[in-house]
């Protein structure tokens, strides 16, 4: 039976089956190939959308504009200081009138109630461009990354998560691997795991796919024979700067070096979902640095520039993938 996602929010990926999973990240390809040939593809003319962001983002917001542009929509973007969405007014109110105004709604937040209240009131598919909980999109632009590399197939791949596990990346890589079947290695302090809830869920559904979820703070025994390394920052924006110093005392052991690299199939990649504090060419990097005396955190700057990142086809995967998305859910 063909898959038909038209009408529907993407809000996270517990909502959808393996194969309506593989569909958007097939589609995401198809994408690509139009756009790389620089085939016009408009399919969604005279629709309009709107990107609601509480957190700011580089990626995100660009994927989704140029991504809406491609497919020929009207695009409004919106910052945290430019509507009154949780101050002069309700999340409900703002996606009642916005569904009226628009044919979908993205929104990047902090709360994972907000994305879903506004899917639930607008009257529009509602896309999330992450929230503390999950990160969707981003699993889409992933998988398309991992299949590129992996042309005989991504199932029964390990898949190895280093930093904190209970954040939306470490969160929504473990759902992706066991809807596809891939086993999923958490890689962290055990003061860092994710809610048991979302565990016990995970191992559900890998018993249908084949996959496997599995946790150690020994990131040698994580890496080894592993065909993909991943990482995230070690704080999330909203967090205080204050625990700076405890991430960085809790997550230096589960920095991606080369070392570990080594331990990893010869054909592994790395990946990171960006941004990424590989040096001290940031503000933030440079004021850790002074403080705290390292110049890389969460991987290795060797590691990141190496010949097996993937880190800037992965950043660039994102606007097929969100294309994918909204074209999906709005023809």
């Amino acid at each position: 039976m063909p898959v038909n996602l038209s009408g529907r929010s993407f809000l996270k990926l517990l909502d959808f089956t393996p194969e309506e999973i593989n569909y958007l990240i097939d589609l995401s390809q198809d994408f690509k190939n139009l756009k790389r040939t620089g085939t016009p593809h408009r399919y969604l003319e005279g629709k309009n959308i709107v990107l609601l962001f509480q957190k700011t983002s580089t990626r995100t917001r660009c994927s989704f504009e140029v991504a809406g542009m491609d497919l020929g929509m009207g695009v409004t973007y919106l910052d945290p200081g430019s509507s009154q969405m949780g101050k002069k007014e309700s999340i409900e109110d703002t996606g009642r009138v916005l569904g009226r105004f628009y044919d979908g709604i993205e929104f990047r937040g902090f709360k994972q109630a907000d994305v879903e209240e506004l899917a639930a009131v607008s009257g529009v598919p509602v896309w999330n461009g992450l929230t503390d909980e999950f990160h969707p999109t981003q699993m889409i632009a992933d998988m398309l990354t991992v299949k590129e590399n992996f042309p005989q197939g991504i199932k029964g791949l390990k898949f190895v998560f280093f930093g904190d596990l209970r954040n939306n990346m470490g969160n929504s890589l473990m759902v992706v691997c066991s809807k596809l079947g891939l086993n999923f290695v958490g890689c962290g302090p055990k003061a860092l795991m994710p809610e048991q809830s979302l565990i016990d869920t995970c191992q559900e559904i890998a018993k249908e796919t084949g996959a496997t979820i599995t946790f150690t703070d020994d990131p040698k025994e994580a890496a080894k024979d592993a065909d993909v390394l991943y990482t995230d920052i070690w704080l999330s924006m909203g967090e205080p700067d204050e625990l700076w110093a405890k991430r960085i005392e809790e997550l230096s052991p589960f920095r991606v070096t080369k070392e570990l690299m080594a331990l990893a199939h010869k054909d592994a990649i790395f990946m990171h979902c960006l941004p990424s504090f590989h040096d001290t060419n940031t503000t933030i990097g440079e004021d850790i640095a002074k403080k705290f005396g390292i110049t890389e955190m969460e991987v290795e700057d060797e590691v990141f520039e190496s010949k097996q990142s993937r880190v800037f086809d992965e950043a660039e995967n994102r606007m097929h993938s969100i294309k994918a998305v909204m074209y999906a859910t709005l023809r």
